[in-house]
């Protein structure tokens, strides 16, 4: 029979597990990001319970009272590489862009924590959570105010005049936030058509009204698409 030690050691864990899951969970919700409050306490706790499992029967006894070892590490291992299923699943391609790589590894940080408060590493996974938590928040602002043009897309233009300058049409799409990493260009000679198609980063403001107007000031603009 277990002793009240044990089940109140255990109640602490599961708590502390789900806390753990509600933050994570909270912190993507708060992103509008797909892993949300329900699935990461689902798989903190999960991950709590796999670790207090392995620990009670590494000290398992027979009915006669003799402990049959085991090794405790066994089902933590398994808990770790089933996780990269879950994982895979919060991975999503858009268009150019990848999307989910943050929830994926806060989904691993989430099973991590759960098998650490299970092992009762207790401030370590208090420590870990708050670093994890703190770094989602602060990083997000470093990485926008170092990197803003972040979004991959393809900017296609139409000029119906074959003279446009494409120096000056590269810099007013640089100067606009936009990250050129490539063009194309094909020339419709009968139409008197240049078609530009270029590979960006672009910034997360949607209203391109002003990089239009400049545009249309370097040429004859026909069409503007920006695209995934």
């Amino acid at each position: 029979m277990w002793s009240k030690e044990f089940l109140l050691d255990c109640l602490l864990k599961i708590g502390a597990s789900i806390l753990c899951g509600f933050i994570l969970g909270l912190e993507r919700k708060s992103r509008n990001q797909t892993v949300g409050i329900r699935t990461l306490i689902l798989i903190s706790v999960s991950s709590t319970m796999l670790s207090i499992l392995s620990s009670y029967m590494s000290s398992y006894t027979d009915g006669n009272g003799n402990f049959i070892t085991g090794d405790p590490t066994r089902i933590a291992a398994g808990a770790i590489s089933g996780i990269g299923f879950l994982g895979g699943g919060a991975i999503m391609r858009q268009g150019l862009n990848i999307k989910g790589l943050t929830s994926a590894a806060i989904i691993w940080t989430a099973s991590t924590l759960g098998l650490c408060i299970g092992a009762g590493l207790y401030i370590q996974s208090a420590i870990v959570l708050i670093c994890v938590v703190v770094l989602l928040i602060v990083l997000e602002k470093v990485e926008f105010r170092l990197f803003p043009a972040n979004r991959s897309k393809t900017l296609h233009l139409v000029f119906e005049n074959d003279n446009v300058d494409m120096v000056n049409v590269k810099k007013c799409i640089q100067e606009s936030g936009f990250r050129v990493a490539d063009v194309n260009l094909s020339r419709v000679m009968a139409a008197h058509q240049i078609i530009l198609h270029y590979s960006v980063k672009a910034p997360p403001e949607d209203d391109f009204t002003e990089l239009i107007s400049k545009l249309n000031t370097l040429g004859a603009l026909t069409e503007f698409s920006i695209t995934d």
